[in-house]
Parts: structure tokens; sequence; C-alpha cells
């Protein structure tokens, strides 16, 4: 071998051994960082986890706290029970009123999920109507406007000549009571869309059925839904003043005679199952919300 292809070899080794180390040294940052990712990921889903866990139980981490508040200010300014009574009054008494309670409930629930579902199925096309027809909207909508303006208390005696103590007297000044806002907000949800969408689904071609199932009523959903929550309160408050004016039976008829014989812990027990009532209602129906404009999970 020459000296020249000596030399060559000689420097071509040390050369390879340099490439090696770098490509060895390569791997290793490459290793290292797909760690640190994997790291991070696993952190970032801790993270994530512990936040929905704190998100979901902040609800109701906030009532024990006014809970311990209220008994708390009960203790220190030495108010009485038939007043405002303790806490560890109101508990024990939904334990002895138990089964009253639980009858009463669900005569009252019946009231709201029957008058909540009528007003659904009446506001809400009422309202795709209204907002789509200029017809409707000059003749339906002031009748709808006077009904409203009407005073339900005034005219609910009438019910139960019509329709006796029973649960159709109920269910109808629920309907009554809780019919507008849901139509209100169909109307303003329905006419929310943005006219330049429309002109863009006639230029390709859709008809009026897709375009309403595609794009009108998606858009349209989020203020329906927020109608929605506040109906539902409006819907367990008109089923208790509904059995104010005239019941046998649930809760509202439950709180009169508590109130009549000055049960103040039974009264606060009552107005604790209503907000759990109530509570539970939102819920239902911001989980419906959830899955029904999957689109909005990427906002919230």
């Amino acid at each position: 071998m020459t000296p020249a292809a000596q030399g060559s070899e000689g420097s071509g080794r040390p050369a390879g051994r340099d490439l090696d180390r770098s490509v060895a040294l390569e791997t290793d940052v490459q290793d290292l960082a797909r760690g640190d990712v994997a790291v991070q990921v696993a952190g970032d889903r801790g993270d994530s986890w512990l936040r929905r866990v704190a998100w979901a139980s902040a609800p109701v981490l906030t009532f024990v706290v006014l809970i311990v508040l209220w008994g708390v200010l009960v203790a220190v300014f030495r108010v009485p029970d038939y007043l405002v009574p303790a806490p560890q009054a109101v508990i024990p008494k939904l334990y002895q009123a138990r089964q009253a309670l639980w009858l009463n409930t669900m005569t009252t629930l019946r009231e709201i999920v029957i008058g909540f579902a009528i007003t659904v199925v009446l506001s809400i096309p009422m309202g795709l109507v209204i907002a789509l027809s200029l017809v409707a909207r000059r003749v339906a909508y002031p009748v709808l406007v006077f009904i409203q303006l009407v005073p339900k208390i005034a005219i609910a005696p009438l019910f139960l000549v019509w329709f006796g103590f029973g649960m159709q007297s109920k269910v109808l000044l629920t309907v009554l009571l809780s019919f507008f806002p849901l139509l209100l907000a169909s109307i303003a949800g329905f006419q929310a869309l943005d006219t330049r969408l429309l002109y863009l689904t006639r230029s390709m071609g859709a008809s009026a059925w897709p375009t309403f199932w595609y794009v009108r009523f998606p858009s349209a959903l989020h203020v329906i839904f927020a109608g929605l929550k506040t109906t539902a309160t409006i819907a367990a408050t008109a089923a208790i003043v509904a059995e104010f004016v005239g019941s046998n039976a649930g809760l509202g008829y439950q709180l009169l005679v508590a109130t009549g014989v000055l049960d103040t812990p039974l009264i606060f027990a009552i107005l604790l199952i209503l907000t759990v009532i109530g509570i539970g209602l939102n819920y239902l129906i911001e989980a419906v919300a959830y899955f029904a404009m999957p689109w909005q999970r990427t906002r919230q």
C-alpha cells in the first residue's frame, strides 16, 4: 500500500468515528426530547384531570360553604328556630318527613316536567314560524303578547273552576307562565343567522330543508338552550305558584301546610328540595346542550 493510501485510510478512520459519535449524540438528544414530550403530555393530562375535578366539585363545595356559613351565623346571632332554623334542625326534618316529602316531590316534578315539555313542543315551532313568516309576525305575535300581559295569577282561580284541583290546572298555569320566554328565545335564535350564509347555501343549490337542518337550526341552538334554562326555572316556580292557588298535593301545598303550623324546619327542607330540583333541571339541560352542540365544546 502506498503512503498516500495509508494516509487517506488513517484520516478516514477519525472522520468515521466522529460521524458515529454525532449520530449517537443526535439519537440520544431525540430520545431525551421524546421523553420530555411524554412527561409534558402526561403532566398536561394530569393537570387537565385535576382541573376537571376542581370544576366539577366547585358547585358542591360552594353549597357546603354556604351551609356552614348559615349554621355559623345562626349560632353566632342566636336566631330562634321559628325564624331561621340551623342546618342541624333542617337535615333531620328531611328524614323525619321523608315519605310525605317524596310523594309531594313526585307530584310537583310531574307538573314541572309535563308543563315544561308542552312548553318546548309549542314554543320552539311557533318561534320558528314567527321568525320566518312575516304574516305570522303580524297576526299571531301581537295576540301572544296580549296573552303574556294578562296576569296569570289573577285568572288562576278560573283554571280551578274549569279543570278542578287536579294536575290539569297546574300544568296549564305552568305552560302559560313559561311559554313566552322560550318563544322569545326561539324567535331570536332563528333570526340570528347571518343572511350571507343563506345566500351562500342558495348559490350552492341547497334546498330549504338542508339549509334549515344544517345551517339555521344549529346556529339557533345556543340561544334556544339559553331560553330552555330560563324556562325550566320559571316552570319550577310556576308549578309551586299553581299549587299555592289551589291544590291538595305537591311541595307547594306542603309548604302552605308547614307555614300554617309555623314548622320552619320543614319549610326550609322543602325550599332545599326545590333548590335541588332547579339545579338538577339546569344541569340536565346543560348536558343535553353539550351533546347537541359539539362545536361549542372547544370554546368552553
